[in-house]
């Protein structure tokens, strides 16, 4: 039997493979690199060793340091998690050649189906060889790993060949392997996948649908199982191909089979063959502990001839540190507070106080919700989500709210494009007008009549307030009276540092209020509050190129120096932070009169890169 599992990841899941380890009194041992010194995985588990470095490429791709790692740590066992090495035939037989258990599907089965170009082969798919203007659009796709990464989707066959190099240079970098290949794109799918369950004893189970089709940039924001709206034909012809996949390859352990679904077709995708980020849903539906599943599987246990019943529906929501309304960009800080009211599952790698950095993926949890219907679970996880506590940067809770309640998707039937459509309101700014006055009341509480500034004692006080992220700007008033503070238009019930409750139009309202540093958290919302004079703000050259976000200067345009001539909309310098690329352009035509960044070169948000002189002829 297994007694010490070494978890080749990090984050969000090693914590839940150390969660079942320890339910089965499994010992467990976590790698870290040294931007992960002090993360909760590194923490919770019962050992750990360092891999030196930050980059994935230093530490978590590194085959020959974690095998070293486990027969240190004296681990029997490795579980790749999802991500990094998990798809990585070679690494499955260092382990298995070290002597450890390798909890995961056999590596020619890896080899047969985590190439997607392999898979693909294997189901008798050929990809596209040579791309014309009949073929528009395709999709540019890595060929091992997964996540989004090493996608894009091409219009414009001029854009093949860069967008193939960018591809390659995405899936190089996060999964160590730079193979990518074209196929069609199909416009208004639906991402659909079946979990399969596989033994060495000749049973497949096929663990029901599960669609995933709310994404942004390939990579997926909200799932649910199972998927809805799809003919019981269509379902039953789903887990048959998924079935059929698995046993073409000896499959054993935990995979999912992935489709595309549009207009009651289903076309596959790809198979990943290891546990997906969005397993939960699936658990919560069938009452099952995958991982403890694959655990079972890899000690060559049977998993029993029939597969459990589904019951119910279940709903999960990705939970980034990420701007939306900003092209999705990635933000870094500390997290404050994390915490989600107990009717729901929360699967996070952080705690209170951890730092959120560039080295890795913007996840800071997934937030799970199982009721007996599918509206039922939505509304559960809308009004969690809601309710949960999240002081730290900025993130898309408020998108997860509004795509779980939007009408399209409670309909049932969303299809990828869905973000594309609908973001704008999605994003759209709707601040709580009382939540600046709540901010204030709660600062004013316990001075006297006299502390603070202002110009006269006897006259209202003001503050002024800025809404994160969209920046609004709104300035409040009130007044020190003798029976306490009082604001016009409202009644003020209480006010505390932690608590203000007003009475407006006749409704008590409370406010929730937490400070951490500059920032002020009123029922979640993200306030800055404003100095009495405006700091002065450092000019800079027109023309100039500033990073939107700290990342990692990954490459720059073939040939780009000081002195040569970029055209508007020219993609010059490429960053890469928290598993995304960005790509910054120039903002107009004329001349690159200064080049700061360089390739491997860290960089804040805000930091110079380059600046292009528009040409004024």
């Amino acid at each position: 039997m297994i007694t010490s599992v070494l978890v080749a990841n990090r984050g969000e899941i090693a914590c839940r493979v150390f969660r079942t380890c320890a339910e089965l009194g499994i010992r467990t041992v976590a790698v870290y690199s040294d931007a992960d010194e002090d993360a909760l995985h590194a923490r919770v588990a019962d050992a750990a060793v360092r891999l030196p470095g930050a980059s994935p490429a230093e530490t978590y791709l590194r085959v020959d340091l974690i095998v070293k790692a486990a027969l240190a740590a004296g681990a029997d066992a490795v579980h790749p998690g999802y991500g990094f090495l998990s798809e990585n035939a070679g690494f499955a037989r260092a382990v298995a050649d070290a002597g450890l258990t390798w909890i995961g599907p056999p590596p020619e089965a890896i080899e047969a189906m985590a190439s997607k170009t392999r898979a693909k082969e294997l189901m008798g798919i050929e990809p596209l060889k040579a791309v014309t203007d009949k073929d528009l659009p395709v999709l540019v796709k890595a060929a091992a790993g997964g996540g989004g990464r090493g996608m894009r989707v091409v219009r414009e066959l001029a854009e093949l060949d860069a967008q193939l190099a960018a591809a390659g240079a995405e899936a190089l970098s996060a999964f160590g392997d730079g193979e990518v290949f074209v196929e069609p794109y199909i416009e208004g799918g639906r991402h659909v996948e079946v979990q399969v369950m596989a033994d060495a004893h000749g049973t497949v189970w096929a663990l029901g649908t599960r669609d995933c089709s709310l994404q942004r940039r390939h990579q997926k924001v909200i799932e649910e199982a199972p998927a809805p709206g799809l003919t019981p034909e269509l379902e039953a012809s789903l887990r048959e191909m998924a079935v059929r996949a698995a046993r073409a390859t000896d499959y054993r352990g935990a995979g999912t089979v992935e489709f595309l679904v549009a207009d009651g077709k289903a076309h596959f995708l790809e198979m990943n063959t290891r546990l997906q980020v969005e397993h939960p849903v699936t658990e919560a539906v069938f009452g099952v502990d995958l991982v403890a599943l694959q655990l079972r599987v890899a000690e060559g246990e049977p998993l029993g001839a029939e597969a459990p019943v589904a019951r119910g529906h279940s709903v999960e929501a990705r939970l980034y540190a990420e701007d939306p309304a900003a092209g999705w960009a990635p933000q870094t800080g500390t997290l404050h507070r994390l915490s989600v009211p107990e009717a729901v599952r929360l699967d996070t790698g952080f705690t209170d106080g951890d730092p959120i950095g560039v080295h890795y993926d913007a996840m800071l949890a997934k937030v799970v919700a199982h009721a007996p219907t599918r509206a039922e679970a939505l509304r559960k996880l809308a009004g969690a989500l809601e309710r949960a506590v999240v002081h730290g940067p900025v993130t898309n809770r408020e998108l997860l709210v509004r795509s779980l309640r939007h009408p399209e998707f409670t309909a049932g039937g969303a299809d990828t494009g869905f973000y594309d459509r609908h973001l704008a309101a999605l994003t759209a700014p709707d601040p709580d007008p009382y939540a600046p006055l709540a901010a204030a009341l709660a600062d004013a509480h316990g001075r006297s009549r006299f502390g603070g500034w202002r110009n006269v004692a006897s006259q209202p006080q003001v503050k002024c307030y800025r809404t994160e992220p969209d920046g609004t700007e709104r300035e409040v008033r009130y007044r020190h009276t003798r029976d306490g503070l009082a604001a016009d238009g409202v009644r003020v019930v209480r006010a505390t540092p932690a608590l203000v409750v007003l009475e407006v139009d006749g409704v008590v309202r409370k406010f929730d209020v937490a400070v951490h540093g500059e920032r002020v958290y009123v029922n979640g919302a993200a306030l800055t509050a404003l100095p009495r004079l405006p700091e002065p703000v450092a000019r800079q050259e027109p023309g100039s190129l500033l990073a939107p976000m700290p990342g990692t200067v990954v490459r720059l345009a073939e040939g780009l120096a000081e002195g040569v001539t970029v055209a508007a909309g020219q993609p010059l310098i490429w960053l890469e932070a928290m598993k995304m690329e960005h790509r910054i352009t120039a903002p107009a035509s004329g001349t690159l009169t200064a080049l700061h960044a360089a390739p491997g070169r860290q960089v804040e948000v805000g930091a110079l890169l380059a600046v292009v002189q528009e040409d004024q002829s």
